[in-house]
């Protein structure tokens, strides 16, 4: 389901206009990518919680070349489904 297809959806289920769905999914984007800078901590229970993480550096390998590369540590976002969420 791509963005579209989930303004449609949503749309249709809380019987809202696609152009004020898309806003607010729109907001929930902005909101989330903001709190995840900060290092926050997104729960939405019965679906899961966004959160942030460190990855350390290490070493890889370029496939092409078969020479070591170093990968350096970076912050990423991790998702963690509710327990429930596939009932």
């Amino acid at each position: 389901m791509n963005k579209a297809e989930l303004i449609d959806a949503v749309a249709a289920k809380a019987g809202m206009t696609k152009v004020d769905t898309k806003k607010a999914l729109d907001a929930m984007i902005d909101v989330a990518k903001a709190e995840m800078k900060k290092d926050g901590k997104i729960a939405l229970v019965g679906f899961g919680t966004l959160s942030t993480s460190v990855r350390k550096a290490r070493k890889g390998h370029n496939p092409r070349t078969g020479k070591s590369i170093k990968i350096a540590a970076k912050k990423v976002v991790k998702f963690k489904p509710a327990v429930n969420i596939l009932k």
